[in-house]
């Protein structure tokens, strides 16, 4: 069989190129609505995290997304990234690559 082509995606807070699976992408919306994209497809401008905590904690405290999108997070939005990129991580760490 052919192998297939892995997407590759940008973490806006490190720089590194990671397996698209392996990040989180926050989508922004023609009216201006942030919001957390599991799928990818959301339609909109979209930026790409990994999926490491340390990494949403950095984004928040320089203000990473805010700068990338163009608008203001509020704080009650980067906790619920980090409350997802934690459940997610656990989850990959408990049931492996499915």
């Amino acid at each position: 069989m052919k192998k297939r082509k892995v997407p590759l995606r940008k973490s806006v807070v490190s720089g590194e190129i990671f397996p698209k699976k392996e990040l989180i992408r926050i989508a922004k919306s023609k009216e201006g609505e942030v919001s957390i994209d599991p799928s990818g497809k959301k339609p909109g401008r979209g930026a790409y995290v990994a999926l490491e905590p340390a990494e949403v904690e950095e984004a928040w405290k320089k203000r990473i997304l805010d700068r990338t999108l163009g608008t203001d997070l509020s704080d009650d939005f980067y906790q619920e990234l980090l409350d997802y990129v934690k459940h997610q991580k656990a989850r990959k760490e408990l049931f492996g690559n499915e």
